[in-house]
């Protein structure tokens, strides 16, 4: 998807005036981006580092977040989770906004690190103090320059049913590489308009997302994820380290317990860090000859995990 996980943190984007400094101090937040027509009133403004942006150039994102159709009767129904990882895959160099209240910016924040993408997030005041404490965190993050982890290969033709079954496979933790061609050192390729895959059931995205699933095997699948489906993985890795991030869309409000992870490899020891558990730790850890499982205890909003053999 991207080729490397870039060292960049997600920046506020803040069209108030130098008097809130003290405001956006206090939350630790330590840079802005900012309109020009602000940036001069800004300069010699102390412990808060600028920049200009222009979030109109910026493709616009959905805030991360859990629906769970309430007005849908059926037991079986699963809940939607707005996400925002096919569009990463789709532009990587590309420059982000999201538009977001509230507890909304942390999860955003953390969205947008995981895949390394460079977004802007415009907030609220409310914001501000969930925001400060998740870029906190994520500079706390050893940086990692490790590329990610794919399972399957996808010819994306820029239509909008392709960037529906992208989408679809995000949710599913279906881990993809978007390439130009078949790429035959992965275990699935996947193209609209085949024999395997036809423009007529592309009609139906999820149609076409579940018969990649099915032709994949979750036996082949990098990660799978169980006790939650509101909890998406992303992985990055090679050679001997494995990094695990895991978001929790439903946000710290709404944590998830027990969450159990599989990965295929073989792991020694793993090492977690955990928004708002900094006792967090690994239980039931379990090396097979071909996979490695672990349970989180909790999981309130992100997780990062850094595997070793």
């Amino acid at each position: 998807m991207l080729l490397l996980v870039a060292a960049v943190l997600p920046r506020l984007f803040w069209d108030a005036g130098p008097e809130t400094a003290p405001a956006l101090r206090e939350a630790g937040i330590e840079r802005i981006a900012l309109p020009a027509a602000r940036s001069d009133a800004w300069k010699g403004t102390t412990g808060v580092a600028i920049e200009v942006a222009d979030p109109t150039k910026a493709i616009e994102l959905v805030a991360p977040s859990v629906d769970y159709r309430a007005n849908q009767g059926s037991a079986s129904r699963s809940p939607w989770l707005n996400s925002n990882g096919w569009q990463f895959a789709r532009e990587p160099k590309g420059l982000f906004v999201y538009d977001v209240k509230g507890g909304q910016a942390a999860l955003a924040a953390a969205e947008a690190f995981s895949y390394g993408a460079n977004a802007l997030i415009r907030s609220d005041s409310a914001g501000l103090k969930s925001l400060g404490q998740m870029l906190e965190f994520l500079r706390a993050v050893p940086a990692s320059d490790m590329p990610p982890v794919a399972d399957l290969g996808f010819q994306d033709d820029g239509s909008f049913e392709a960037g529906e079954v992208m989408n679809l496979m995000t949710k599913a933790n279906l881990l993809f590489r978007i390439v130009k061609a078949p790429d035959r050192s992965l275990k699935l390729n996947a193209k609209l308009g085949t024999k395997d895959y036809p423009l007529e059931d592309a009609k139906n995205p999820s149609i076409v997302a579940q018969l990649i699933r099915s032709n994949l095997t979750d036996e082949k699948r990098s990660v799978r994820v169980y006790g939650s489906l509101v909890v998406l993985a992303r992985l990055t890795g090679t050679g001997d380290r494995l990094r695990v991030q895991l978001l929790n869309y439903a946000g710290a409000e709404r944590r998830v317990d027990g969450l159990r992870v599989r990965v295929l490899g073989k792991y020694a020891k793993g090492q977690v860090r955990a928004v708002g558990s900094p006792a967090a730790q690994l239980l039931d850890y379990t090396v097979e000859p071909d996979a490695t499982e672990f349970t989180l205890p909790e999981l309130k909003s992100y997780a990062v995990i850094d595997l070793t053999r």
